[in-house]
């Protein structure tokens, strides 16, 4: 098979064609900052405010509540550390979970130096928070709850409306970090209780470097960057024009296409699911078995490093990643694999295989058959697979 099988859609996707479409006439023709009074800037305006509105009605928000950031980092990052200052009056406890994206861990690593306090809660081993200890972590002093709404390794799926119903309970704010559920799940607002949310563009085929925070009409939480006044005096700075329409398009396309697209993904995804835990043995499938995001399947394969498997399924014209973060240049293996209690060596063995709506089954039998031949090949070089061979033998 000559061609890319692009299967690590979270990490980002393809611009989708209609989005670039509507993206180019705000680089060259409505070029005007959507800030200044003349015509050509009121249209920059309008569009600003069309993505704005397109993005609220996918998740039952008001369009005033949408402020646009850089991506879901910034987002995150705001939430967490405008929340701290703004109702420090109130407390200085956040809870969290331990297996937060890192936008949201090292934000509050950041925030603990200067007198904040957090408890990260502890998951079972589906990587679902456990609402009990949630419940008995919360204080007098406690002023957040964030917790992900999926998971983006393992793909589990958390009680979001239980926890917004705990949060709204004791009168403490919540956030979610929604990047990888904001498009592939049904989410509305009130019904869940959540007072913010992040998202990004380019996990829903938009474009990269713009995405939003949600924040209820009536949170008190200062602006993040200052300079202008833009996004009525809380994020300073030019609009990413361009990137606001896309997003709004590509929001609108993700909620249209949203049942159909995910029943295709989620039947592909537990075939994928299906045989590899079948066909390869000594592999157990990560996060919860259901309440996964649709397109999300992630594998732990005994006795191999998932840095090779990536190299060779990449040299296959297969685009994976692996839940060990040796990619990145640490030897430490995922924090969400070690949270949910997978041994180190075998946290190192993972491997992430997300879908888009452009994957076929005949795409995934290239890849198990590809995956089942290298995962045999690293083992055959193991000689920790060798010893259990042999002991197994005896």
């Amino acid at each position: 098979m000559e061609k890319i099988i692009y299967l690590d859609n979270a990490a980002t996707t393809k611009t989708a064609p209609e989005v670039v479409e509507a993206m180019i006439p705000y680089f060259s023709e409505h070029y005007g900052n959507p800030s200044s009074i003349y015509s050509i800037a009121a249209e920059s305006k309008k569009g600003v405010e069309i993505g704005r509105k397109q993005i609220a009605d996918v998740i039952g928000a008001k369009q005033e509540e949408i402020y646009f950031t850089a991506g879901g980092t910034e987002a995150d990052n705001w939430a967490l550390e405008a929340v701290a200052e703004a109702y420090k009056n109130k407390g200085n406890h956040i809870i969290t979970s331990k297996i937060e994206h890192h936008a949201i861990l090292h934000t509050c690593q950041y925030l603990e130096k200067h007198g904040i306090e957090v408890t990260y809660l502890d998951v079972d081993e589906n990587g679902v928070v456990k609402l009990d200890e949630l419940k008995k972590a919360i204080r007098p002093t406690t002023i957040l709850i964030s917790i992900m709404f999926a998971n983006n390794e393992i793909g589990t799926i958390q009680p979001i409306k239980e926890i917004g119903a705990i949060a709204k309970e004791h009168g403490i704010l919540f956030h979610t970090d929604a990047v990888q559920a904001f498009g592939q799940l049904p989410i509305n607002v009130d019904e869940l209780n959540i007072d913010m949310l992040s998202s990004s563009a380019h996990k829903i085929n938009g474009p990269k470097g713009i995405g939003f925070l949600y924040i209820r009409k009536g949170v008190k939480i200062r602006s993040f960057i200052h300079g202008g006044a833009q996004e009525r005096k809380r994020r300073a700075g030019t609009e990413n024009v361009p990137g606001i329409v896309g997003y709004g398009v590509a929001a609108k396309r993700a909620a249209e296409t949203m049942k159909e697209r995910t029943e295709k993904e989620r039947e592909l995804r537990d075939y994928l699911i299906e045989r590899v835990t079948r066909e390869i043995p000594y592999t157990r499938l990560n996060g919860h078995r259901t309440d996964r995001l649709p397109n999300n399947a992630n594998f732990s394969f005994q006795f191999i490093e998932g840095e090779s498997l990536l190299i060779m399924l990449d040299g296959k014209g297969i685009c994976g990643s692996s839940g060990s973060a040796c990619t990145s240049g640490s030897l430490d293996p995922s924090h969400v694999l070690l949270a949910i209690g997978l041994p180190h060596e075998i946290a190192h063995g993972s491997l992430r295989l997300t879908l888009s709506e452009e994957t076929t089954k005949e795409e995934l039998d290239y890849v198990v058959e590809e995956v089942k031949k290298i995962v045999e090949r690293l083992r055959n070089m193991s000689p920790l697979y060798e010893d259990f061979v042999k002991a197994a033998k005896h």
